[in-house]
């Protein structure tokens, strides 16, 4: 298996809902830099097809998932236009394969950013807003199983992301405080702070600044960063009701149909 094949397999099992075994099951070979090469060339095909470049997304940011991947830092993915979901749109989990949510606080660049070397400060400095926001996961692979170079091919499970009506400078609020709590049709489910991510949203969007830098990446001005998930994925089955509220930022309400 080569790179060009391994990203026509994944697009392919996006777009008809149907999971595949992990890539490394019969590429053992791949590592989490070729797993970016795959991730560039799906990109490449995502821009060809029409969709708009938005941003980016952190993942395994929770030092308990790196230990159990191998790694020091988050894996970053790509976000596209079709990716994102309107506030209050349903969520088409028929289009899915086995979708998750995770909570997330969520940056707007105002300057580029690029590492290496780069500070939770500096990092900080070059965001212009703060919202809230929901990311829907949807692993390609069967049952969710997979390894760091799978994981990273597979665009870090991206799947739809929904952002909150809040919008606040980064200075107005301690985002280690930030508190969000999880309802699952009625029941809560999770809680958690900003402090699950890093111990700070801002060191994860500096430590995926400085591993870009080793691609060559730069974070780009305008560009929408989710820094990682702040509690543990909830299942979103179909007919299931989501509710997340945020200390300040708001909430999200997301209605899965089939």
């Amino acid at each position: 298996m080569n790179a060009d094949e391994a990203s026509e397999l994944l697009l392919t099992a996006e777009t008809d809902a149907e999971p595949i075994e992990p890539l490394s099951d019969a590429w053992p070979e791949l590592d989490g830099h070729m797993g970016m090469k795959v991730q560039r060339i799906s990109l490449a095909e995502r821009l060809r097809r029409g969709e708009r470049l938005t941003g980016l997304k952190l993942g395994l940011t929770s030092r308990a998932k790196q230990l159990r991947m191998g790694i020091d830092t988050p894996i970053t993915a790509y976000l596209t236009s079709a990716m994102s979901l309107r506030l209050s749109e349903p969520l088409d989990v028929g289009s899915l394969i086995h979708p998750r949510a995770e909570p997330e606080i969520v940056f707007h660049m105002a300057s580029p950013l690029r590492g290496p070397g780069v500070t939770a400060a500096e990092a900080l400095e070059a965001v212009a807003a703060v919202r809230c926001g929901v990311e829907i996961i949807d692993s390609r692979f069967v049952d969710f199983r997979f390894r760091l170079g799978d994981v990273v091919a597979d665009n870090a499970s991206a799947a739809r992301y929904v952002l909150g009506p809040v919008v606040r400078g980064p200075s107005m609020i301690d985002l280690s405080l930030e508190a969000c709590v999880v309802e699952l049709n009625g029941r809560v489910v999770d809680s958690a702070t900003g402090a699950a991510v890093q111990g700070h949203p801002a060191e994860a969007l500096a430590a995926a600044a400085n591993a870009l830098a080793e691609q060559d990446v730069t974070i780009e001005a305008g560009w929408t960063v989710l820094t990682g998930g702040m509690t543990d994925a909830v299942d979103l089955p179909a007919s299931s009701s989501l509710r997340v509220d945020f200390t300040h930022l708001g909430s999200i309400v997301i209605q899965a149909v089939s």
